[in-house]
């Protein structure tokens, strides 16, 4: 009986196509249609694909993340969304399912927390930046409007034009919803519809810019495009931002307050000439001077920047509550210098405040750095320690402050998972941990613990980091540093340990003769950036991955082997523990079985007193409900 053929199901591969086979295979049963010049042309092509992929960088870093299962992501933020189907393909076995990537329209979005949006919302944070100084600025001098009319009119619709190229930003920006990133169209523009920005971005971009045709308007007054300002919420979450991902937030803080103060002065100024025009320029000693003289001639005060500065110095003597300005004559004077005065008072507190506080944030690290080594001081002079020792200590104080050593690093990163600390750790440390070799043979789990319990120690110059025959309780990995092997005469240098080199796994596994006791002398030779892996640690660690202590101790008898303090016949007793006689070995596991089956009765005798106890509990509750009961009924 004839089998139908089974469907032939294709699979698209997505991404790098998978490479060729060396010897393509000729699957038309030998045919002369494929000849030998295509068979080379195949061949050729995958000398070339293997090629490319040889010569092609490989980021060091990259690697290394990615064979302990972590990953650098990349900044590319603007992506292209897709959609993966999922068929049933009936074939002569079942039903199988196949997953076949159909790509949907691809759609452009932006990440919410990407480079793409927060350039961009540097570039909407200029433009409100420009309305909200230009605005004021050509209402109140009209010459500054009138003399470049056109370059105003310009920037005012390139503004425009920005304002609407954001509008449709946000509709293609993605948000975060239950922990996942939203890209579909429908649900990203629902969102960003449903908010208040959208309503406060509608109202900015309406044309009020018609009004200029009505009577007695006119292009000066620019005040009609005051509604250009409701966009300032899109520059308060550029400076949220910029604030979280600048490495210099205190100068930026510093930065932004101080134009915030130049802009309120700025406006401040303008509606001092303002109101100075509207009673009249001269007419008392408090407004802005007359321009023309007693001969009716124009003045230096007939310029439009004596005008400006005059007004920016009168502004600035007010807000900021010192010098003298003349006293206001009329109804209107007083009013306003009365409310300057409160915001001058409310700026200067809040410029006071703020600078404090930067400048506190600023000197916090020096400052606490400064106490312990004055506690530090203070307990050595107390204790009548010696010149030498305290200049040692003195000089390791300074020696960490010059190299930016943090003194709680723990503290600092206490808040993060230990997945984001693994990484941090391994970003921060790659150049050692790369050239431990250890860390190139180990599990992914096991180097993500490790690198968790690493603890970063400083040792002076001369500094015995251990000395032979001393109690083995940490194992050191060399960060940066040279240190020296020394005999026991204090003089002999048997080797010298660089970067990367690790030392100490040997006393602290119990390895050889000594025990848990230290093998050789190490001493500093200059100052010394060393990780410290505590004996509780690493066998913490190594518990759950006996294959790797299998093979540091392998690596420690070997060294103990090469340098002769382990003799050969040493090694299989160290390795496996033999069993002195059979008769003992039977006598060790009958042992075990009458421990186990004494736990076992005392288990059982356990539950049953527990079985009786439950009982017990039970009746005197029923027996508390029912006299409960029969004491409401009585009462």
């Amino acid at each position: 009986m004839a089998h139908a053929a089974p469907p032939r199901i294709v699979i698209e591969h997505h991404g790098s196509p998978p490479p060729p086979p060396p010897y393509p295979p000729n699957d038309r049963g030998g045919d002369d249609a494929e000849t030998t010049l295509a068979r080379l042309v195949r061949t050729l092509k995958f000398i070339t694909q293997w090629a490319d992929r040889a010569e092609r960088p490989v980021d060091q870093r990259k690697a290394f993340m990615a064979r302990i299962g972590m990953s650098i992501p990349d900044s590319d933020d603007a992506y292209k969304s897709d959609t993966p189907n999922c068929d049933d393909v009936t074939g002569p076995g079942g039903t199988v399912a196949v997953t076949r990537s159909r790509h949907k329209k691809r759609q452009f979005t932006f990440n919410p927390s990407g480079i793409w949006l927060y350039r961009w919302l540097a570039v909407v944070s200029l433009t409100v930046v420009f309305n909200t100084y230009a605005i004021i600025l050509r209402t109140t001098f009209t010459e500054i409007n009138q003399s470049v009319l056109w370059l105003w009119m310009t920037l005012d619709y390139v503004a425009d034009a920005i304002y609407l190229i954001d509008i449709l930003v946000q509709f293609r920006t993605s948000y975060l919803e239950n922990g996942l990133l939203v890209t579909a169209s429908k649900q990203m523009a629902y969102h960003y519809m449903k908010g208040v920005a959208f309503k406060l971005d509608v109202i900015s971009l309406i044309p009020s810019d018609f009004l200029y045709l009505v009577p007695h308007v006119g292009v000066n007054v620019v005040v009609v495009r005051l509604n250009r300002l409701l966009r300032l919420h899109r520059a308060a979450q550029f400076y949220t931002r910029t604030e979280s991902r600048t490495n210099y937030p205190n100068i930026f803080r510093i930065t932004v307050l101080v134009a915030c103060i130049m802009m309120s002065i700025h406006w401040n100024a303008c509606f001092y000439f303002l109101i100075s025009r509207e009673v009249g320029l001269g007419k008392d000693s408090w407004v802005y001077p007359s321009p023309l003289d007693s001969n009716g001639n124009a003045t230096s005060y007939a310029l439009v920047s004596w005008k400006y500065l005059y007004s920016l110095y009168w502004s600035t003597l007010i807000l900021t509550t010192v010098g003298n300005v003349p006293s206001p004559q009329t109804n209107w004077e007083f009013i306003f210098v009365t409310i300057d005065y409160l915001l001058g008072v409310l700026i200067f507190a809040t410029i006071v405040g703020m600078v404090g506080e930067i400048i506190t944030t600023m000197n916090s690290r020096q400052t606490d750095f400064q106490t312990r080594l004055d506690s530090i001081k203070q307990y050595m002079g107390y204790r009548n320690v010696g010149n030498d020792l305290q200049l040692r200590i003195i000089k390791w104080f300074d020696y960490l402050w010059v190299n930016h050593h943090s003194l709680d690093e723990e503290q600092i990163l206490k808040t993060l998972p230990d997945k984001l600390k693994a990484e941090i750790a391994i970003h921060v440390h790659f150049e050692t941990l790369k050239k431990v070799q250890i860390f190139d043979e180990c599990e992914a789990g096991l180097l993500e613990e490790l690198v968790l319990k690493l603890k970063p120690q400083v040792f002076s110059p001369g500094d015995y980091i251990c000395r032979k025959g001393d109690i083995g309780k940490e194992m050191y990995i060399i960060k940066h540093g040279s240190l020296e092997v020394v005999g026991d005469d204090g003089h002999t240098v048997l080797v010298t340990l660089t970067d990367g080199s690790y030392f100490g796994e040997i006393s602290i596994l119990n390895l050889g003769g000594s025990g848990n006791r230290r093998t050789a002398n190490v001493r500093s030779v200059g100052y010394s950036d060393l990780f410290c892996l505590s004996k509780a640690d690493l066998l913490e660690a190594l518990m759950e991955y006996p294959e790797a202590k299998a093979l540091l101790e392998e690596r420690g008898r070997r060294t103990l082997i090469r340098d002769g303090t382990l003799e050969e016949s040493m090694v299989q007793s160290i390795a496996a523990p033999a069993v002195s006689s059979p008769s003992a070995a039977r006598n060790t596991s009958n042992a075990l079985t009458r421990r186990i089956d004494r736990l076992e009765q005392e288990l059982e005798h356990l539950q049953s007193r527990f079985t009786r106890l439950l009982g017990e509990y039970n009746s005197v509750q029923m027996k508390l409900k029912q006299r409960i009961y029969a004491l409401e009924r009585e009462s």
